[in-house]
């Protein structure tokens, strides 16, 4: 589509900025011309890759409105005010560095797929949730479901030309309901003809929903990290921004929040967020800001009263019949509007506690799958199951145990009965205790937590590679090194843990202190080896045995985690003549 830059608002500060948008909307119709990466058109130039792909005069939101509240000052004694989860006072600032959890989430996968598939980019989230602030408020507040869509769409005003840029229809209505004009949609507002190819699905559903806020977050990102920016470095950052929405205003407003970000944010539960209040569509008469649906009906305003005709009682004066009063007839009380219906809790507001759902024994041994998985059921107040609740499910301790996929965290929607499986664990190498919690995303209530435990790779069994005798003459070293196979229940047993001692005799397994022996790495004396492993074919070399001059049958003792014991005859013996 032909570029739109800069919408005209009525009440500008100043007639020279009003002038500079009317020139710049007026350049945006004329043939030739394109929009370069800050936004800034070029008369005469080509048309970028960008142009032909979706339209860059309006960035992103087609320079739709946005909110311009500032993120307060940090002051040694903040104003107070109530958690609107728990009802504790905290301070203003941390009221608005707190992000609804589900917004919150969205954001930081956005930043970790960038992060994978364009690293060169180095976007941040707090860049993401500064838009999505200035955006939508965070999806008003954090007001979306278990899977990030919000429960009514997000739209910006048409954007018919009338003190904004003027941008046909695009896409028949698909995503703004509007067949006429095009407007802005969802939790990062874009605008229909941008999403058409910018749109991204960020929560796998199959589905690119600008009104899902993970879709958004993500397509956000990537409509970023365009350019091959690096957006570590600030000139690019700010072209970024610029991008997205083409004014300087928006730009500061938008870096602001970013630094704010920066310092400290918190998760509060969905649908508690901060709202804005201020927004740069704030002149009379203005289409409603994105805070807002666009997709209201105008009241249609009251008939006018009909016109008093000739002949007709005036007040104060009798009426045949009406006994000479001279009150007027007093009017009836005006109907009083019914009060607003209040908003239906979401199904997280109304989950009360979770339980276990038949959770089995969480043990694996090193390097496999766990046999059970954590299963627990979101209920309510009477013990309800809930659907439709997003789960978080937590790897704490030092392990190296992850879910299915290499992460530590997972999140799942309950299903139809209030249930949420995890995804499999995997054991790592490291032994132990480690935690499970599960919490509920968007709610400030205790967690369950599960233990699980890795055990030690395990043998049962030692034999010898080789049937060779391990013969010596004093003072030399053997010919041949010791090389074992340990398997478990008929299989090869990797990485097993194994000990090698010279032990005195066979019902004497303390080390002996003559005979044959290893060298350390300084060359020195030891007759017991410890932190020995077997490979991934289960085979055990041990190092060269030397040989000191006593003389006789002696024992080496190989021991493996799992109970695998095999004793080695060594002989060291004078050469025949």
């Amino acid at each position: 589509m032909a570029a739109h830059f800069g919408r005209l608002r009525k009440g500008a500060t100043t007639t020279a900025v009003a002038a500079v948008a009317v020139a710049a909307l007026s350049a945006s119709q004329a043939p030739g011309v394109t929009t370069d990466d800050l936004g800034r058109q070029t008369a005469g130039a080509q048309p970028s890759a960008d142009a032909n792909t979706g339209g860059e005069g309006g960035g992103a939101t087609g320079d739709s409105p946005y909110y311009t509240d500032l993120p307060p000052l940090k002051s040694p004694n903040p104003s107070p005010s109530a958690s609107p989860a728990t009802g504790t006072p905290v301070s203003v600032g941390e009221a608005e560095a707190g992000i609804p959890a589900t917004v919150l989430d969205a954001y930081k996968k956005a930043e970790a797929e960038l992060r994978a598939s364009k690293p060169g980019c180095n976007l941040p989230w707090q860049l993401l949730a500064a838009i999505g602030k200035v955006e939508s408020g965070q999806s008003r507040g954090g007001r979306v479901d278990a899977s990030g869509t919000t429960y009514s769409p997000i739209l910006g005003p048409k954007l018919d030309g009338n003190g904004f840029a003027l941008i046909a229809d695009t896409d028949n209505g698909a995503y703004d309901g509007d067949p006429a004009y095009d407007r802005a949609v969802g939790p990062m507002q874009f605008i229909p003809s941008t999403w058409e190819w910018a749109g991204r699905d960020g929560n796998g559903d199959g589905k690119k929903d600008p009104n899902n806020v993970y879709d958004a977050a993500l397509a956000a990102g990537h409509y970023l990290c365009r350019f091959d920016r690096d957006l570590s470095v600030q000139s690019q950052m700010n072209a970024a921004i610029l991008n997205y929405n083409n004014s300087t205003a928006y730009l500061n407003t938008v870096l602001s929040w970013l630094e704010y970000y920066r310092k400290g944010t918190h998760e509060v539960p969905d649908g508690t967020g901060t709202l804005p209040s201020n927004s740069s569509n704030s002149h009379p008469g203005a289409s409603p800001s994105p805070s807002t649906p666009a997709t209201s009906t105008p009241s249609t305003p009251s008939a006018p009263s009909a016109p008093s005709t000739p002949g007709t009682s005036k007040p104060g004066t009798p009426k045949p019949g009406s006994g000479g009063s001279t009150s007027p007839t007093p009017k009836p009380p005006a109907p009083s509007s019914p009060a607003p219906s209040p908003t239906p809790p979401t199904p997280t507001q109304t989950v009360d506690h979770l339980e276990d759902a038949n959770t089995g024994k969480l043990t694996a041994t090193a390097g496999s799958a766990f046999g059970a998985k954590v299963a627990v059921r979101a209920e309510s107040k009477a013990s309800k199951g809930v659907a439709k609740v997003r789960v978080r499910f937590t790897i704490i301790g030092d392990t190296d145990a992850t879910f299915t996929g290499g992460e530590s965290v997972a999140t799942v929607v309950t299903g139809s009965t209030g249930t949420a499986t995890a995804p499999a664990l995997v054991a790592g190498e490291k032994t132990g205790d480690f935690t499970v919690r599960a919490t509920v995303v968007g709610r400030v209530l205790g967690g369950l937590d599960y233990t699980a435990t890795v055990t030690p790779r395990q043998a049962d069994t030692l034999t010898r590679t080789s049937d060779t005798a391990l013969t010596c003459v004093p003072g030399g070293e053997f010919a041949d090194q010791v090389e074992l196979k340990a398997t478990y229940k008929g299989a090869v047993a990797g990485k097993v843990a194994a000990t090698a001692t010279l032990i005195k005799s066979a019902d004497d397994a303390t080390e002996n202190d003559k005979g044959p022996y290893f060298k350390d790495a300084d060359g020195k004396t030891i007759r017991t080896l410890t932190d020995l492993t077997t490979d991934a074919d289960g085979v055990l070399k041990l190092p060269k045995l030397y040989a000191d001059d006593a003389t006789g049958t002696f024992l080496l003792r190989v021991n493996t985690t799992g109970g695998a014991v095999l004793t080695v005859e060594l002989k060291v013996a004078a050469a025949a003549s």
